[in-house]
Protein backbone atom coordinates (compact mmCIF):
# COMPACT_ATOMS: atom_id res chain seq x y z
CA UNK A 1 0.00 0.00 0.00
CA UNK A 2 1.08 3.61 -0.53
CA UNK A 3 2.13 5.73 2.46
CA UNK A 4 3.88 9.02 3.14
CA UNK A 5 7.01 9.23 5.30
CA UNK A 6 8.91 12.22 6.58
CA UNK A 7 12.40 10.78 6.39
CA UNK A 8 14.33 13.73 7.79
CA UNK A 9 14.17 17.52 7.84
CA UNK A 10 13.01 18.73 4.43
CA UNK A 11 12.50 15.27 2.93
CA UNK A 12 9.14 13.57 2.37
CA UNK A 13 8.76 10.39 0.34
CA UNK A 14 5.89 8.31 -0.97
CA UNK A 15 6.70 4.71 -0.02
CA UNK A 16 5.18 1.24 -0.44
CA UNK A 17 4.37 -0.66 2.75
CA UNK A 18 2.53 -3.93 3.51
CA UNK A 19 -1.12 -3.61 4.45
CA UNK A 20 -1.41 -3.73 8.26
CA UNK A 21 -2.47 -6.93 10.00
CA UNK A 22 -5.75 -6.86 11.89
CA UNK A 23 -5.49 -7.72 15.58
CA UNK A 24 -8.17 -8.59 18.10
CA UNK A 25 -10.13 -5.49 19.10
CA UNK A 26 -8.98 -3.53 16.05
CA UNK A 27 -10.63 -2.32 12.85
CA UNK A 28 -9.07 -1.73 9.46
CA UNK A 29 -9.78 1.64 7.91
CA UNK A 30 -9.39 2.61 4.30
CA UNK A 31 -8.12 6.19 4.49
CA UNK A 32 -10.04 8.80 2.52
CA UNK A 33 -8.37 12.05 3.62
CA UNK A 34 -5.72 13.01 6.16
CA UNK A 35 -4.89 16.61 7.04
CA UNK A 36 -1.40 18.05 7.32
CA UNK A 37 -1.28 20.08 10.54
CA UNK A 38 1.17 22.53 12.05
CA UNK A 39 3.02 19.77 13.91
CA UNK A 40 3.59 17.96 10.60
CA UNK A 41 4.90 21.19 9.10
CA UNK A 42 7.26 21.63 12.04
CA UNK A 43 8.43 18.03 11.66
CA UNK A 44 9.19 18.75 8.01
CA UNK A 45 11.05 21.92 9.03
CA UNK A 46 13.02 20.13 11.77
CA UNK A 47 11.33 22.14 14.53
CA UNK A 48 9.24 19.47 16.27
CA UNK A 49 11.03 18.38 19.48
CA UNK A 50 8.50 15.60 20.15
CA UNK A 51 8.78 13.68 16.88
CA UNK A 52 10.67 10.45 16.23
CA UNK A 53 12.00 10.28 12.68
CA UNK A 54 11.45 8.74 10.21
CA UNK A 55 7.70 8.78 10.67
CA UNK A 56 4.41 8.45 8.87
CA UNK A 57 2.64 11.74 9.73
CA UNK A 58 -1.05 12.45 10.07
CA UNK A 59 -3.67 12.45 12.83
CA UNK A 60 -6.55 14.38 11.22
CA UNK A 61 -8.37 11.42 9.81
CA UNK A 62 -11.33 10.53 7.62
CA UNK A 63 -11.67 6.85 6.79
CA UNK A 64 -14.04 4.00 6.03
CA UNK A 65 -14.33 0.74 7.96
CA UNK A 66 -13.39 -2.12 5.61
CA UNK A 67 -12.57 -4.94 8.03
CA UNK A 68 -13.54 -5.67 11.63
CA UNK A 69 -11.48 -7.80 14.02
CA UNK A 70 -12.71 -10.06 16.79
CA UNK A 71 -14.14 -8.57 20.00
CA UNK A 72 -15.13 -5.25 18.44
CA UNK A 73 -18.25 -3.46 19.74
CA UNK A 74 -21.32 -4.05 17.53
CA UNK A 75 -21.88 -0.33 16.85
CA UNK A 76 -18.82 -0.40 14.57
CA UNK A 77 -20.16 -1.47 11.19
CA UNK A 78 -18.65 -2.30 7.81
CA UNK A 79 -18.68 0.62 5.40
CA UNK A 80 -19.10 3.15 8.20
CA UNK A 81 -17.42 6.52 7.58
CA UNK A 82 -15.40 7.53 10.66
CA UNK A 83 -12.78 9.74 12.19
CA UNK A 84 -10.28 8.67 14.84
CA UNK A 85 -9.16 9.90 18.25
CA UNK A 86 -5.40 9.87 17.54
CA UNK A 87 -4.09 10.08 21.12
CA UNK A 88 -3.01 7.18 23.30
CA UNK A 89 -3.28 7.02 27.08
CA UNK A 90 -1.83 4.70 29.67
CA UNK A 91 -4.72 4.65 32.15
CA UNK A 92 -2.31 4.77 35.10
CA UNK A 93 -0.70 8.23 35.28
CA UNK A 94 -2.09 11.19 37.24
CA UNK A 95 -3.79 12.72 34.19
CA UNK A 96 -5.55 9.47 33.32
CA UNK A 97 -6.63 8.94 36.92
CA UNK A 98 -8.04 12.50 36.88
CA UNK A 99 -10.14 11.61 33.80
CA UNK A 100 -7.97 13.72 31.50
CA UNK A 101 -6.54 11.12 29.11
CA UNK A 102 -5.86 13.89 26.57
CA UNK A 103 -2.95 14.97 28.80
CA UNK A 104 -1.64 11.47 29.55
CA UNK A 105 1.96 11.65 30.71
CA UNK A 106 2.86 8.86 28.29
CA UNK A 107 0.65 9.91 25.36
CA UNK A 108 1.83 8.96 21.89
CA UNK A 109 -0.02 10.95 19.25
CA UNK A 110 -0.32 9.42 15.81
CA UNK A 111 2.14 11.05 13.44
CA UNK A 112 4.32 12.40 16.23
CA UNK A 113 5.57 9.78 18.68
CA UNK A 114 4.22 6.87 16.58
CA UNK A 115 3.30 6.35 12.97
CA UNK A 116 0.22 8.20 11.80
CA UNK A 117 -2.52 7.82 9.25
CA UNK A 118 -0.99 8.97 5.96
CA UNK A 119 -1.30 5.55 4.38
CA UNK A 120 -3.88 3.78 2.26
CA UNK A 121 -4.96 1.65 5.25
CA UNK A 122 -4.49 1.82 9.02
CA UNK A 123 -5.52 -0.53 11.82
CA UNK A 124 -6.67 1.10 15.06
CA UNK A 125 -8.29 -0.02 18.33
CA UNK A 126 -12.06 0.16 17.90
CA UNK A 127 -12.34 2.36 21.00
CA UNK A 128 -10.56 5.13 19.10
CA UNK A 129 -12.99 5.04 16.18
CA UNK A 130 -15.66 7.77 16.11
CA UNK A 131 -18.63 7.15 13.76
CA UNK A 132 -19.12 9.92 11.22
CA UNK A 133 -22.89 10.27 11.68
CA UNK A 134 -23.59 11.58 8.20
CA UNK A 135 -20.63 13.93 7.88
CA UNK A 136 -18.61 14.03 4.67
CA UNK A 137 -15.06 12.71 4.49
CA UNK A 138 -13.67 16.24 4.22
CA UNK A 139 -15.66 17.35 7.26
CA UNK A 140 -14.37 14.39 9.27
CA UNK A 141 -10.77 15.33 8.43
CA UNK A 142 -11.38 18.71 10.12
CA UNK A 143 -12.81 17.32 13.37
CA UNK A 144 -9.56 16.70 15.28
CA UNK A 145 -7.89 20.10 14.74
CA UNK A 146 -11.11 21.97 15.51
CA UNK A 147 -11.55 19.90 18.67
CA UNK A 148 -8.23 21.22 20.02
CA UNK A 149 -9.59 24.76 19.83
CA UNK A 150 -12.90 23.67 21.32
CA UNK A 151 -11.03 22.09 24.23
CA UNK A 152 -9.16 25.32 24.99
CA UNK A 153 -12.44 27.22 25.24
CA UNK A 154 -13.77 24.58 27.60
CA UNK A 155 -10.60 24.86 29.70
CA UNK A 156 -11.29 28.59 30.10
CA UNK A 157 -14.94 27.99 31.05
CA UNK A 158 -16.00 30.65 28.54
CA UNK A 159 -19.49 32.11 29.01
CA UNK A 160 -21.69 34.68 27.28
CA UNK A 161 -20.35 37.36 29.64
CA UNK A 162 -16.78 37.04 28.39
CA UNK A 163 -14.69 39.00 25.94
CA UNK A 164 -12.39 36.41 24.36
CA UNK A 165 -9.22 37.31 22.45
CA UNK A 166 -7.88 34.55 20.20
CA UNK A 167 -4.26 35.01 19.12
CA UNK A 168 -3.76 33.09 15.89
CA UNK A 169 -6.46 32.22 13.38
CA UNK A 170 -5.13 28.99 11.95
CA UNK A 171 -7.31 25.90 12.15
CA UNK A 172 -6.96 25.51 15.92
CA UNK A 173 -7.58 29.20 16.55
CA UNK A 174 -10.59 29.05 14.24
CA UNK A 175 -11.90 26.17 16.32
CA UNK A 176 -11.55 28.28 19.45
CA UNK A 177 -13.37 31.17 17.78
CA UNK A 178 -16.25 28.95 16.70
CA UNK A 179 -16.65 27.42 20.15
CA UNK A 180 -16.47 30.77 21.96
CA UNK A 181 -19.01 32.32 19.58
CA UNK A 182 -21.35 29.36 20.08
CA UNK A 183 -21.13 29.96 23.81
CA UNK A 184 -22.24 33.56 23.32
CA UNK A 185 -18.92 35.27 24.04
CA UNK A 186 -17.80 38.46 22.33
CA UNK A 187 -14.78 37.31 20.32
CA UNK A 188 -11.82 39.34 19.07
CA UNK A 189 -9.58 37.60 16.53
CA UNK A 190 -5.93 38.57 16.05
CA UNK A 191 -3.61 37.45 13.27
CA UNK A 192 -1.18 38.79 10.66
CA UNK A 193 -3.25 37.43 7.75
CA UNK A 194 -6.17 39.50 6.51
CA UNK A 195 -7.74 36.48 4.77
CA UNK A 196 -7.72 34.52 8.02
CA UNK A 197 -9.21 37.45 9.87
CA UNK A 198 -11.95 37.77 7.25
CA UNK A 199 -12.85 34.12 7.80
CA UNK A 200 -12.79 34.64 11.58
CA UNK A 201 -15.31 37.47 11.18
CA UNK A 202 -17.49 35.30 8.95
CA UNK A 203 -17.46 32.65 11.67
CA UNK A 204 -18.69 35.12 14.29
CA UNK A 205 -15.73 37.11 15.60
CA UNK A 206 -17.09 40.52 16.52
CA UNK A 207 -13.82 42.33 15.91
CA UNK A 208 -10.46 41.56 14.34
CA UNK A 209 -6.96 42.96 14.78
CA UNK A 210 -4.32 42.65 12.09
CA UNK A 211 -1.18 42.66 14.22
CA UNK A 212 0.99 43.24 11.14
CA UNK A 213 -0.65 46.65 10.70
CA UNK A 214 -2.06 47.55 14.13
CA UNK A 215 -0.73 47.70 17.68
CA UNK A 216 -2.47 44.83 19.47
CA UNK A 217 -2.63 46.41 22.93
CA UNK A 218 -3.70 49.82 21.67
CA UNK A 219 -6.51 48.38 19.54
CA UNK A 220 -7.60 46.05 22.34
CA UNK A 221 -7.79 48.98 24.75
CA UNK A 222 -10.06 50.78 22.27
CA UNK A 223 -12.32 47.76 21.95
CA UNK A 224 -12.53 46.96 25.67
CA UNK A 225 -12.40 50.47 27.18
CA UNK A 226 -8.95 49.65 28.61
CA UNK A 227 -10.28 46.60 30.47
CA UNK A 228 -8.53 43.93 28.41
CA UNK A 229 -9.94 40.53 27.48
CA UNK A 230 -11.53 38.27 30.07
CA UNK A 231 -10.01 35.27 28.29
CA UNK A 232 -6.97 35.12 26.01
CA UNK A 233 -6.37 31.95 23.99
CA UNK A 234 -2.88 31.67 22.50
CA UNK A 235 -2.91 29.45 19.39
CA UNK A 236 0.41 30.37 17.76
CA UNK A 237 3.30 29.16 19.88
CA UNK A 238 5.69 32.09 19.60
CA UNK A 239 7.46 34.13 22.27
CA UNK A 240 5.75 37.36 21.27
CA UNK A 241 2.24 35.87 21.44
CA UNK A 242 2.91 34.20 24.79
CA UNK A 243 3.98 37.56 26.22
CA UNK A 244 1.16 39.42 24.48
CA UNK A 245 -1.38 37.10 26.09
CA UNK A 246 -0.31 38.13 29.60
CA UNK A 247 -0.32 41.79 28.58
CA UNK A 248 -3.75 41.61 26.93
CA UNK A 249 -5.72 39.75 29.60
CA UNK A 250 -7.74 41.70 32.12
CA UNK A 251 -7.11 41.68 35.85
CA UNK A 252 -8.37 38.36 37.29
CA UNK A 253 -8.67 36.99 33.74
CA UNK A 254 -7.85 33.60 32.25
CA UNK A 255 -5.08 32.74 29.80
CA UNK A 256 -4.99 29.46 27.89
CA UNK A 257 -1.88 28.43 26.01
CA UNK A 258 -2.27 25.91 23.17
CA UNK A 259 0.77 26.61 20.99
CA UNK A 260 4.12 25.00 21.74
CA UNK A 261 6.74 27.74 21.99
CA UNK A 262 10.02 26.67 20.43
CA UNK A 263 12.27 28.48 22.92
CA UNK A 264 12.30 29.46 26.63
CA UNK A 265 10.26 32.60 27.32
CA UNK A 266 11.27 35.23 29.93
CA UNK A 267 8.05 36.30 31.66
CA UNK A 268 7.74 39.30 33.96
CA UNK A 269 5.95 37.24 36.59
CA UNK A 270 4.78 40.24 38.64
CA UNK A 271 1.74 40.37 36.35
CA UNK A 272 0.81 36.80 37.21
CA UNK A 273 0.36 37.96 40.79
CA UNK A 274 -0.85 41.54 40.32
CA UNK A 275 -3.56 40.46 37.92
CA UNK A 276 -4.28 37.28 39.93
CA UNK A 277 -4.41 35.34 36.68
CA UNK A 278 -5.56 31.83 35.94
CA UNK A 279 -2.92 30.53 33.52
CA UNK A 280 -3.66 27.21 31.87
CA UNK A 281 -2.25 24.89 29.27
CA UNK A 282 -4.52 23.08 26.87
CA UNK A 283 -3.44 19.81 25.29
CA UNK A 284 -5.18 17.79 22.59
CA UNK A 285 -8.90 17.20 23.18
CA UNK A 286 -11.40 15.01 25.02
CA UNK A 287 -14.13 12.86 23.46
CA UNK A 288 -16.71 15.48 24.41
CA UNK A 289 -14.78 18.05 22.35
CA UNK A 290 -14.89 15.75 19.31
CA UNK A 291 -18.65 15.39 19.84
CA UNK A 292 -19.12 19.15 20.10
CA UNK A 293 -17.24 19.75 16.84
CA UNK A 294 -19.29 17.12 15.06
CA UNK A 295 -22.50 18.70 16.33
CA UNK A 296 -21.32 22.02 14.93
CA UNK A 297 -20.44 20.50 11.56
CA UNK A 298 -23.89 18.88 11.37
CA UNK A 299 -25.41 22.35 11.60
CA UNK A 300 -24.29 22.94 8.01
CA UNK A 301 -22.96 26.43 8.77
CA UNK A 302 -19.24 25.63 8.51
CA UNK A 303 -17.58 26.94 5.31
CA UNK A 304 -15.66 23.71 4.82
CA UNK A 305 -14.25 24.62 1.42
CA UNK A 306 -12.72 27.80 2.82
CA UNK A 307 -10.93 25.82 5.53
CA UNK A 308 -9.32 23.47 3.01
CA UNK A 309 -6.61 25.34 1.14
CA UNK A 310 -5.51 22.44 -1.05
CA UNK A 311 -5.94 18.73 -1.68
CA UNK A 312 -2.96 16.71 -2.88
CA UNK A 313 -2.06 13.11 -3.64
CA UNK A 314 0.59 11.19 -1.67
CA UNK A 315 3.05 11.85 -4.50
CA UNK A 316 2.36 15.58 -4.17
CA UNK A 317 2.95 15.75 -0.41
CA UNK A 318 6.55 16.99 -0.61
CA UNK A 319 5.61 19.83 -2.95
CA UNK A 320 2.61 20.75 -0.78
CA UNK A 321 4.75 21.02 2.36
CA UNK A 322 7.40 23.03 0.50
CA UNK A 323 4.72 25.48 -0.64
CA UNK A 324 3.41 25.76 2.94
CA UNK A 325 6.90 26.55 4.25
CA UNK A 326 7.27 29.36 1.72
CA UNK A 327 3.90 30.95 2.53
CA UNK A 328 2.65 29.69 5.90
CA UNK A 329 0.12 32.48 6.39
CA UNK A 330 -1.91 31.45 3.38
CA UNK A 331 -2.71 27.90 4.52
CA UNK A 332 -5.54 26.65 6.70
CA UNK A 333 -5.41 22.96 5.90
CA UNK A 334 -3.87 20.75 3.25
CA UNK A 335 -5.61 17.41 2.84
CA UNK A 336 -3.95 14.35 1.37
CA UNK A 337 -6.38 12.19 -0.60
CA UNK A 338 -5.79 8.44 -0.69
Amino acid sequence: MKAIKIIKEGLVQSVELPRPDLRVGHVLLKIDYVGFCGSDLNTFRGLNPLVRLPIIPGHEIAGTVVEIGADVAPEIQMGMRVTVNPYSNCGRCAACKNNKPNACQFNETMGVQRDGAMAAYIAVPYEKVIPGDGLSAKELALVEPMSVGFHAVDRASVTDNDVVLVLGCGMIGIGAIIRAVRRGASVIAADVSESKLALARRLGAKFSINTAAEDLKQRLDELTNFMGADVVIEAVGRQETYLAAIDAVTFTGRVVFIGYAKEPIPFDTQFFVKKELDIMGSRNALPKDFEAVMDYLKSGTCPVDQLITAVCTPDGAHAALNAWVKDPGSVFRILVKF
